[in-house]
């Protein structure tokens, strides 16, 4: 399954701050627990490249990705680490072109007309959305439909367990990220438990039959 069909299965990509190596296998082991094997571990620490190896090495099931990448420099370091998918908060022509000659899954950050005609060019058609709450949200969301019937989002920034349904309900949404199910508090205070039971509970919410 490349990891486009796993978003478009999953539905949900867990964003993760790791401050610390010795939390990202606990981590990895709440997700799976909680029906969700899919991490996008932000380049936002020290620890962001060690973890995504850490939880890669040791639960192999896990599709680990790199999000927040700025620059080839970590997109290469986040490759070597294990990283499956790469993710950034805008768009970067570097990277984007570094990740599609090494036939590299990239979703670049993009919120206007301008930046989705670039990554169409790119050969892309999932963008992250982000931040999805501050551009607009469902309604900016919807409005793009028109002018980019091809292109899919992926929503990131401000989705938490009231609004997920509705961004999932819009046909060119794939997937949401977030992190309500991973804060960081939860992570550094060890309460992978109740990380399992958040995450269960978005992976029922996700579910494509869970409104019928």
């Amino acid at each position: 399954m490349s990891v486009r069909q796993e978003l478009e299965v999953k539905r949900i990509v867990p964003v993760i701050v790791l401050e610390d190596v010795k939390d990202a296998v606990p981590l990895g082991e709440a997700l799976i627990a909680g029906g969700l094997p899919l991490a996008e571990i932000t380049f936002r620490t020290q620890a962001a490249e060690a973890s995504i190896k850490a939880m890669k090495t040791a639960l192999p099931q896990m599709t680990v990705g790199a999000g927040t990448i700025v620059s080839v420099e970590q997109a290469e370091r986040a490759r070597q680490a294990g990283a499956s998918f790469i993710v950034t908060a805008g768009f970067s022509e570097p990277v984007t072109r570094y990740c599609t000659e090494n036939e590299i899954p990239i979703f670049p950050g993009a919120c206007t007309p301008t930046e989705l005609l670039l990554l169409i060019q790119y050969g892309l058609d999932v963008a992250k959305f982000f931040p999805a709450k501050q551009f607009g949200g469902i309604e900016m969301i919807k409005a793009l439909s028109g002018p980019f019937p091809s292109m899919k989002f992926m929503p990131t920034g401000g989705i938490n367990a009231d609004n997920l349904q509705d961004y999932l309900a819009l046909p060119n949404v794939i997937a949401c990220g977030g992190s309500w199910m991973v804060k960081k508090d939860l992570i550094l205070a060890g309460r992978f438990d109740e990380i399992t039971s958040l995450t269960r509970d978005a992976v029922r919410m996700a579910a494509r039959d869970s409104n019928k």
